[in-house]
């Protein structure tokens, strides 16, 4: 850019390194077909509508990309602006800038003109759901578009523009609104600052969209890998929108691969082998439709193990009256789990239910006791679980009234008491036998820093160090 150029542009072009800024300033000339670098400032040259749906048509509705040339368009360069509708050189530079290296205050005010236009000064959570349910899906375009699906099928999973629905109004729910349902600029400011998602979504779909390859910023990561699942044979209960809500929610986030355990589609109603399928395989993740239509679920950060005591010390005691008594009120009290546990439902609506800190009845897995419950529980007490799989499998409930105490979940099935029409199940992060393989391989200067410092201290010459393989990421 010139002398006579914006400041307001080139402070915001700063921003990028050095090696950046060519890429940012000469997307204007890509975008509008020309090889010409001379300011738009000083020729009229303007980038117009049609030339970003041409840019943007694969990866986005065409309302979608109106919206994004409507927050172009929102921006004042600090230079004269060209007659009609176009966009100028420095008002790219500075969306560019704003969307991919901005902060809160400064996306608020682009978030405002995409969602109800360039001269508003606030909006309806409505408007900004529609804008968000154009933003969630263009998203997954654009994911599919770049080859970013990271081995997930669609065309195998669940119902796609339900999920977008869902997931922009769980989004939308987040906001701070007046009681009139409205969003100026300090909700948007405070929405985006506490909903990171949101501005994932516009930094991969505008870098992916326009072709902004930044080597230090490469796109956002939305999806886990999916590691392994018989596509051929299966039909699942997630879908894209899905997984771009709940793997945020993991304690390994994005970087948990993904591998389906057990499916009613393929292994059958079974609890037995249910059980079988899951038990000592980590952390997983269960999602069940019941026959209202209802879809929802947990996640559970630790191993499904049968354990039909709840509290080691009542194992040795004798079952007289007394003792049998004290058992029936540690009942109450779940074995297995920690607060990373969680409840969530899918349809009708997409929510997550964390742990209240009330009791620590994560989670329950019982077979063939004569006295104690059979099936498969998570929070609450028994006879009133926030989500209950009976042993006959066909079987479950979700007793609220009107709250799951651990979770603090309401019903999430259709009636209290349910009919299974579909039970998933996915492992979710490093299988325990893996784990178990590389603590073997790790050197003991790792298992014990203290033996190293100490051997450090003492100058002793660690022989070992250099000659370690390079650790791997996961794929």
């Amino acid at each position: 850019m010139g002398n006579a150029d914006s400041v307001v542009a080139q402070k915001r072009l700063a921003r990028f390194r050095p090696d950046e800024r060519p890429v940012i300033e000469g997307i204007f000339d890509r975008l509008r077909g020309t090889g010409s670098s001379v300011s738009s400032a000083k020729t009229g040259r303007v980038l117009s509508l049609e030339m970003l749906k041409m840019t943007m048509g694969k990866m986005a509705s065409e309302s979608m990309i109106k919206r994004v040339f409507q927050g172009m368009h929102s921006i004042d360069p600090g230079v004269p602006l060209s007659p009609g509708d176009g966009i100028i050189h420095e008002q790219l530079v500075i969306f560019l800038a704003d969307i991919l290296r901005g902060t809160a205050e400064e996306r608020a005010p682009l978030v405002l003109a995409m969602a109800e236009g360039a001269k508003a000064t606030a909006t309806t959570t409505e408007q900004i759901r529609d804008f968000m349910e154009d933003l969630v899906s263009a998203a997954v375009q654009t994911l599919a578009h770049r080859g970013h699906l990271r081995a997930w099928q669609p065309d195998r999973m669940g119902d796609e523009p339900q999920g977008v629905k869902l997931l922009a109004e769980q989004l939308t729910s987040e906001l701070k609104s007046s009681d009139q349902n409205m969003c100026d600029i300090p909700c948007l400011e405070d929405w985006l600052f506490r909903i990171p998602a949101v501005a994932m979504f516009l930094e991969l779909l505008i870098g992916e969209g326009l072709g902004v390859g930044l080597p230090s910023r490469p796109p956002p990561t939305l999806l886990p890998l999916c590691r392994y699942a018989p596509w051929s044979d299966l039909r699942c209960l997630l879908n894209i929108p899905l997984l771009m809500f709940l793997s945020p929610q993991l304690p390994a986030g994005h970087s948990a691969p993904w591998r389906l355990l057990f499916s009613t589609n393929i292994h059958g109603e079974s609890f037995t082998r249910l059980v079988g399928n899951c038990k000592s395989k980590g952390q997983t993740v269960m999602l069940v439709k019941d026959t209202k239509g209802h879809i929802f679920g947990g996640f559970v950060s630790q191993s499904w193990e049968a354990k039909p005591q709840f509290q080691g010390e009542f194992r040795k005691k004798n079952y007289n009256a007394y003792s049998y008594a004290l058992q029936l009120i540690f009942l109450l009290l779940f074995a297995l789990g920690d607060s990373r546990c969680f409840l969530f439902s899918v349809f009708p609506y997409m929510r997550v239910f964390t742990c209240t800190g009330y009791n620590d009845h994560y989670m329950y897995l019982n077979q063939g006791q004569q006295t104690l419950p059979n099936g498969l529980g998570m929070g609450g007490q028994h006879g009133y679980f926030g989500l209950w799989l009976d042993c006959d499998f066909g079987h479950g409930h979700s007793r609220a009234r009107p709250l799951c105490t651990t979770y603090g979940s309401p019903q999430l099935s259709g009636d209290e008491d349910f009919k299974v029409d579909t039970v998933e199940v996915w492992g979710v992060g490093q299988p325990p036998e893996e784990q178990e393989q590389d603590e073997k391989k790790k050197s003991i200067l790792d298992a014990d820093p203290e033996v190293q410092a100490m051997l450090e201290l003492t100058g002793k010459t660690l022989h070992s160090q250099g000659l370690r393989e390079p650790e791997e990421d996961e794929g």
